[in-house]
């Protein structure tokens, strides 16, 4: 299966992009070395193969989620430039409109 420039504007125009005439170019000869390529895929015989879903053979290798206190309130408010007794102060940054 080969692309054309046609098809090319059909993917652009469907992805609201816009190419120039340049870049179509390089464009529409990648997409079609993509899709050379997967013709080569499909040429494989893969009777018998697993499909990969995974790539490796672990499961679940999580830690588990511990509650940790890794710094007081106090700690962290400590090297604050404004503060009010449990907050940081910072500038108002919304206005009502």
């Amino acid at each position: 299966m080969k692309l054309t420039e046609e098809t090319v504007d059909k993917m652009a125009e469907l992805a609201k992009l816009e190419f120039n005439s340049e870049e179509k170019a390089t464009l529409l000869g990648d997409m079609n070395k993509i899709l050379s390529f997967m013709e080569k895929l499909n040429a494989l015989d893969t009777e018998g193969v697993e499909p990969l879903i995974y790539m490796t053979d672990e499961i679940n290798a999580l830690r588990k989620d511990e509650v940790v206190q890794t710094l007081t309130h106090d700690e962290a408010l400590k090297n604050a430039p404004k503060k009010d007794s449990d907050y940081f102060r910072v500038p108002k940054v919304l206005e009502r409109g």
